[in-house]
């Protein structure tokens, strides 16, 4: 029996090492360099497994041990680093290429719980009211510890249900949100003309297409708006995606300069990305960029670029802050490691690591209400008796208005939900989006206005 449990030990401690060679090159050199510091490592790390083997109260797979010690050792570098078993590597490949079923939220970790960066517009999840920032405590009933088994959790055959249990900045309790899994569809942008002449879109994530639908739900809005006097790019709770989509967006509004770079420990991970003149279709219309706590990565990156560049005014709230590079090394049998390889900077050359994008201007979200420029209603002219009317002769009602007292109140309406469906009248109910509104509307304003 020692014999066994000798051979099992030592074979678990040489897949241990062959899973640290598929680090990259140069892992075996650095074993080689600090051999007897590894050698004493493998070594505890062995004991560990002896001990495990004897005496965990359940019989582990070899296998479950070898994923969890990278797991562990790969997540504890930073939050964005993760070891992908086939079928995590298959889901990321999904989110940015396909669709999938479950209820449509955007998570991370942070700080040791799963955290919503944003949920899925038009997905179950939205619909019920799940907010970025929520922090996923339960799914079914049983806790979540990790990401992987969050995730893995919570997709599920379509019409299939599940319970969410999170908890909420200002709620006392613990929220509970029955939800019935559906197919989620990825698309990542949304676009319609919200007033004549100015033209709103709305990215919701960077997948492989953004860049092609955004030049396309462009061309539209331009066709329908000549001139196309102002641009509202909507990058609120946007988690990010696929980097390159973000350098391309981008390009579309600038013309020089940098767009962003990369600074890694190796020099093979430094890079700086940088902005192409489009002589074809040059677009140069005022733009505001609307932002809040959901936009990360990748929507950062497009958000500081036109920040730094002087191309946009940054509206909202501070952003995620984001702002490091992974890279995705594929392994055998359809495993991946992504692994943080850089941090990235904004054109001026600053990091928005851990402390975001600040908006230009700070508005914090609110839904306004149709009775908003109602509201601390002043005593004017007309509501004096007898008032003289705007031209001789005429004929206005003199008497005495009801006071508002006397006047059935209305019922509040339900407020619609945030950005859905994309209608200009519900949009204009979007406080940050109204004062996008009026900052392109005042600026068109004064550029018609003269100095005698």
């Amino acid at each position: 029996m020692s014999k066994k449990r000798s051979a099992y030990r030592w074979s678990l401690l040489c897949l241990l090492a062959l899973a640290l060679a598929i680090f990259g090159p140069g892992v075996y050199r650095g074993l080689s360099d600090n051999s007897e510091t590894t050698y004493e490592g493998l070594k505890l790390f062995s004991d560990v497994i002896d001990i495990v083997e004897k005496n965990y109260v359940d019989e582990v797979e070899p296998k479950t041990l070898i994923e969890n010690a990278i797991q562990g050792m790969v997540s504890g570098l930073d939050p964005h680093s993760s070891l992908l078993t086939p079928d995590a590597y298959k889901e990321l490949q999904i989110d940015t290429q396909g669709e999938f079923t479950g209820i449509g939220i955007h998570v991370t970790m942070r700080d040791n719980l799963v955290t919503v960066i944003s949920p899925i517009e038009g997905t179950p999840a939205y619909e019920a009211g799940i907010k970025a920032g929520d922090k996923i405590v339960k799914v079914d009933g049983v806790t979540t510890d990790n990401l992987r088994d969050a995730v893995k959790r919570m997709r599920g055959p379509k019409g299939t249900e599940v319970k969410v249990t999170i908890i909420r900045e200002g709620e006392p309790k613990p929220i509970d949100f029955e939800l019935v899994r559906d197919v989620i569809p990825i698309h990542s942008v949304k676009a319609t003309t919200i007033k004549p002449g100015y033209g709103y879109v709305w990215v919701t994530h960077f997948r492989e297409s953004t860049y092609t639908d955004l030049v396309e739900a462009l061309d539209k809005l331009e066709s329908r708006n000549k001139p196309m006097k102002g641009l509202i790019l909507d990058l609120r709770d946007n988690p990010g995606g696929v980097l390159q989509q973000a350098i391309d967006v981008s390009d579309l509004f600038l013309e020089k300069g940098i767009i962003m770079s990369s600074k890694g420990r190796l020099k093979r991970h430094n890079r700086v990305y940088r902005a192409h003149k489009d002589d074809a279709k040059p677009r140069h219309y005022p733009m505001v960029v609307l932002i809040n706590g959901g936009s990360a990565s990748a929507s950062e990156i497009v958000a500081g670029a036109l920040q730094d560049q002087k191309r946009a005014l940054i509206v909202g709230t501070t952003s995620f802050g984001k702002g490091s590079v992974q890279a995705i090394e594929n392994l055998r049998d359809g495993y991946a490691l992504k692994l943080t390889i850089a941090r990235y900077y904004t054109p001026s050359g600053r990091s928005i690591q851990a402390k975001g994008v600040e908006p230009d201007i700070v508005v914090p979200h609110k839904i306004l209400s149709d009775e908003t420029e109602d509201q601390g209603r002043t005593f004017k002219e007309k509501d004096l008796i007898n008032h003289l009317d705007a031209e001789p002769g005429g004929m206005e009602n003199k008497a005495p208005k009801e006071k508002d007292e006397a006047k059935p109140k209305k019922e509040k309406a339900k407020q619609p939900p945030r950005l859905s469906p994309l209608d200009p009248q519900q949009l204009m109910k979007d406080s940050q989006v109204r004062r996008a509104v009026d900052i392109l509307t005042g600026y068109a304003i004064f550029k018609t206005m003269h100095n005698g």
